[in-house]
């Protein structure tokens, strides 16, 4: 299957063969792109975001220690130089002299070390938090009990964890064990810095666009509220000579059709989101601005196993083996993904190959085995029919899977109801443990197993299903600690293996990422586990 994705992403659509087109963004000379970031951000505040309707816009507007060139390669970003002690324990960042604020202030170390504390602080419930937990002194900083605790336990827990500005331009990082992926994590929005003295005068800064600051190539002008947020070029930014944009414009909206309708209108120059049966349409033709790029991320169901019967693992299986993902994949999705037996995807190495390939399918599709589980399980639960509501969010193709999966659990001899939401609404509600099942969907913050592994454990704040396994955490904190490649690998195919076995996820399929580009529309690129980049993007002006 691996073959086949390789072969699609190698013949990537991208070829502009169309010219004589005009982009209106060109009008009086300013270069402003249009593309639409997805639902309402519920925050574009590094500490406080948690989807990739955020991440797409804070990626152009903010800037972390490293950052993505123009070629997707990982280079210093605001630090212009780094060191490693030989134990890889402890990093030494140098900030650069040129790096500003968007208000003009300098960038210092003290906004990292202040950043990095402030999304630990257990007062400001950072979703993110746990992506810092790799720090000395981090976990117990952020898992600290406000109710039993005092002030001043506190900020010994914040005084001790590994991050620490040793002049103006000098941070020192201190990690609890080797982490082969902390330079990437420092492209991370977590890792983003943020403005103390902005933040302690107004801690509501970064929820509005008047009062929003940011460092990196782009900042915000305009947040229309449900409508759009409109940035333009950073004239503070320190490498604002390889931008060509004057501004991007991020279109709030989560209607894919209606996302499309704007693309051929020319109100979009990209569509990042394509309704299924467009994209069919675009690849049986082979349009020349469809680009079907390799993206790092999985689709699939969640089951809130602390209600009855998703408590049970017999149910959870037999609703996992009774769905053909190779007919939702090729009939209803239709971009080229691969149907999901496990939760890593391809393309990331474990050292003695593709950790999925070495991995294998978990589990495989048997409706007449799945009802006979189903049977058992609800027997188990002293119920004889199963009915329930699945919860995703507001997009054509969330619903036509949905719509599909119904029709699959059906033959299962299950009746479900579907209920769409708004993303931010869903989101929230899947933290509460406000739903039955759920559509879900992940891209790998860094390029590692770790990183859909880790959101399971019992202290992740990404989990989300009610489940734990005391094992499967024992297996994530091994491979934390493991200073062995090899070891730490297979300590994560253990963790694989009994959430695999478990079930309280059930994985669709492996993603791949669509998207449509105007011909006059330069120079974009993507990372595997990044949206699409437009830092270095051009609008070329053909006249017709």
């Amino acid at each position: 299957m691996k073959r086949k994705m390789l072969a699609l992403i190698s013949v990537l659509l991208v070829l502009s063969l169309f010219t004589g087109c005009f982009s209106d963004t060109t009008s009086g000379g300013n270069k402003v792109l249009r593309i639409v970031s997805g639902g309402e951000p519920g925050s574009l505040h590094p500490s406080l975001a948690q989807g990739t309707h955020e991440s797409i816009i804070l990626d152009h507007i903010f800037e972390g220690l490293m950052r993505r060139d123009e070629n997707g390669n990982l280079v210093e970003g605001v630090a212009e130089s780094y060191a490693v002690s030989e134990d890889k324990l402890t990093y030494t960042f140098t900030i650069r002299k040129d790096a500003k604020w968007s208000n003009g202030d300098s960038v210092t170390a003290e906004d990292f070390e202040y950043a990095w504390k402030h999304a630990l602080n257990p007062l400001t419930a950072s979703d993110y938090s746990y992506q810092l937990y790799y720090m000395v002194g981090a976990t117990e900083f952020n898992t600290y009990d406000l109710e039993k605790g005092s002030e001043e336990e506190l900020k010994k827990l914040e005084d001790a964890v590994g991050v620490r500005a040793l002049d103006e331009r000098t941070l020192e990082v201190n990690l609890a064990q080797p982490t082969p992926f902390f330079l990437e994590l420092c492209g991370f929005y977590t890792y983003y810095p943020i403005p103390k003295s902005v933040q302690e005068e107004n801690p509501d800064w970064a929820n509005d666009g008047s009062t929003h600051i940011s460092n990196g190539p782009f900042e915000i002008v305009e947040w229309n509220h449900d409508e759009s947020v409109v940035t333009s070029k950073n004239k503070k930014y320190y490498n604002k000579d390889k931008i060509k944009l004057d501004g991007i414009e991020f279109t709030i909206l989560e209607d894919q059709n209606t996302e499309w309708q704007m693309y051929q209108s020319g109100e979009l120059d990209i569509n990042n989101n394509l309704p299924p049966d467009v994209l069919g349409t675009l690849r049986a033709e082979n349009n020349p601005e469809l680009i079907i790029a390799g993206d790092l991320a999985t689709y699939f169901y969640r089951f809130n196993t602390t209600l009855q019967p998703f408590n049970n693992m017999k149910v959870r299986k037999a609703l996992s083996m009774a769905i053909d993902r190779e007919i939702i994949v090729e009939e209803v999705a239709q971009g080229g993904q691969i149907p999901a037996f496990g939760i890593v995807p391809f393309e990331i190495p474990d050292g003695n190959g593709d950790f999925r390939e070495i991995g294998g399918d978990y589990f495989s599709e048997d409706l007449e085995e799945a009802k006979k589980l189903l049977a058992e399980g609800l027997a188990e639960e002293g119920m004889d029919s199963l009915n329930f509501t699945l919860l995703y969010n507001t997009q054509e193709s969330h619903q036509k899977i949905a719509e599909a999966i119904q029709e699959m659990w059906r033959q299962l001899g299950v009746e479900i109801t579907l209920e769409n939401t708004e993303f931010r609404v869903k989101i929230e509600r899947e933290h509460a443990l406000d739903y039955e099942v759920a559509r879900a969907g992940w891209i790998g913050d860094y390029v590692d197993p770790n990183t859909f592994l880790d959101m399971f454990t019992s202290w992740s704040t990404q989990n989300d299903t009610g489940w734990t396994n005391d094992e499967f955490d024992k297996f994530i904190e091994m491979a934390g600690n493991e200073f062995d490649a090899n070891k730490r690998m297979e300590y994560l195919h253990e963790a694989e293996a009994i959430l695999m076995e478990e079930l309280p996820i059930m994985p669709i399929y492996y993603y791949t990422r669509p998207r449509c580009e105007k011909p006059y529309v330069k120079d974009t690129f993507k990372v595997i586990n990044r949206e699409v980049c437009l830092i270095y993007a051009d609008i070329e002006d053909v006249e017709e």
